[in-house]
């Protein structure tokens, strides 16, 4: 069974814990201050330390900062009085797993020490990661041909069996959802409900009663009591879109619920007690919002427990021909239409474009495609690309799309004028000023055939 270090100066609550935590199955260890904690690590096989941040002679934090320096992947949960949240902050970002604040429950207790073991062994396992990714991972509904998804999608079988607290990363359109709902679906949870809120969809004043819910008479116009997302997904999974702009009094209610597993609801005294895995996602840089002050440093890192980022498409390109088979029959199927395949051409235009929009830009580009095509195989012809001039951000002089090379942009010019040109490239070719061996030199550059055409 795991071993637990309990370092704790008070006699009564390091003997509460010894007898709680092995009642629990725990193998435990307990010392009266640090430096007899430390001895304890040296001569035993040691899982996990719990220790007071109040110590006599060497304090829980420069214990801490030890501990970590003689192995820094052992995981450390520190105790806290309510008053000394800073120092918890300080502690997390010293190295610490996590925090319980006094008083606590020893169910509070055993939770967060559960949780700990669960993602010290995911750690475990992903130091064998790039090994493991010679093993093909799949999910219904995402598309992982690319090492880089290879790798998310392992991430993702590793994290959803324990009841980690997830934050994905990326740009917006990525499909961060999709692998909210592949950890849900692959987790214990499975089986209860998998409840989303985006909260840039709702105004600000009405996300803290979206989220906890409120009572009969909390505001003009609440008439009867509604349960808010938390409640409803009680025994399964909350995921949080655009966590980055949850307002900071909403997320002061975050972290209690993180921490305490309980809240009331708006207007109201009951205290709810709930059972919810939380997945939240942003595009946004959260440590720069720290920076800034508009995000909470102990609510960051409650959040920050697995993170996982999720490429852009243009650093995945592999991926780009399934999705657009996927599109194709998904949308044929949907519309009737009788398109049944892609031209390598137009797949090849596809493939080299940059994506600004990832995933949700292809999906509606192809949408588009199979619903104005005029047969049964889609044609350069029939692929539309928004393709417009950037936007000058912060006084900038480039006016290149982010993410794309002047080489990149001459491609897609090039693949612009052969779609106008419905494919003939004597035509592309006097379209941009070029000889007919200029442009069959960029076409096999970007991986077109010239194969040869008639004269128009």
């Amino acid at each position: 069974m795991p071993a637990i270090l309990i370092v704790e100066d008070e006699a009564k609550m390091r003997r509460l814990l010894e007898l709680n935590l092995g009642e629990d199955g725990f193998t435990t260890f307990s010392a009266g201050d640090a430096e007899a904690g430390l001895k304890l690590l040296r001569e035993n096989p040691i899982d996990l330390v719990l220790t007071d941040l109040k110590l006599p002679g060497m304090d829980g934090l420069e214990f801490l900062q030890t501990i970590k320096r003689q192995n820094a992947a052992m995981p450390v949960v520190v105790m806290t009085a309510f008053g000394s949240v800073e120092t918890a902050v300080e502690a997390m970002k010293a190295g610490a797993s996590d925090y319980v604040l006094k008083p606590f429950s020893l169910t509070e207790m055993r939770m967060v020490l559960h949780k700990e073991l669960d993602v010290r062994n995911l750690r475990e396992e992903n130091r064998s990661l790039r090994e493991a990714l010679g093993k093909r991972y799949a999910h219904p509904n995402v598309v992982a041909r690319s090492p880089k998804m290879q790798e998310v999608l392992a991430t993702v079988e590793r994290v959803a069996p324990t009841n980690a607290t997830v934050l994905l990363g990326g740009e917006s359109g990525v499909g961060k959802d999709l692998i909210a709902r592949a950890i849900h679906e692959k987790s214990r949870r499975a089986s209860g409900p998998f409840t989303k809120i985006n909260s840039t969809a709702i105004p600000e004043n009405l996300l803290e009663s979206e989220l906890f819910g409120f009572e009969k008479g909390a505001f003009t116009g609440a008439v009867a009591a509604k349960p808010g997302k938390f409640e409803l997904a009680d025994k399964g999974t909350l995921f949080l879109d655009e966590i980055g702009d949850v307002p900071p009094a909403t997320q002061v209610k975050l972290l209690r619920v993180l921490q305490e597993r309980e809240f009331e609801r708006l207007g109201g005294t009951r205290t709810i007690k709930v059972d919810v895995r939380l997945i939240a996602a942003t595009n946004k840089d959260l440590r720069e919002a720290l920076e800034q002050g508009t995000f909470r440093e102990d609510l960051y890192y409650r959040l920050n427990v697995v993170p996982i980022d999720i490429a852009p498409l243009r650093e995945r390109r592999e991926d780009i021909p399934d999705l657009v088979n996927l599109f194709i029959s998904r949308f044929t199927g949907e519309s009737g239409k009788p398109v049944e395949a892609i031209s390598p051409h137009a797949m090849q235009i596809l493939v080299n474009y940059h994506w600004p929009g990832n995933v949700r830009e292809l999906q509606n580009i192809v949408e588009r495609a199979c619903a104005l095509a005029k047969g049964s195989v889609l044609e350069p012809a029939d692929i539309h690309l928004d393709i417009r001039p950037a936007k000058v951000a912060n006084g900038a002089s480039g006016f290149l799309p982010d993410g794309m090379t002047l080489e990149q942009w001459e491609d897609e010019m090039v693949q612009e004028a052969l779609r106008r040109a419905n494919g003939n490239k004597s035509q592309a070719a006097r379209l941009l000023g070029l000889s007919r061996n200029a442009l069959r030199y960029r076409l096999s550059k970007i991986g077109i055939p010239d194969e040869g055409e008639k004269e128009p």
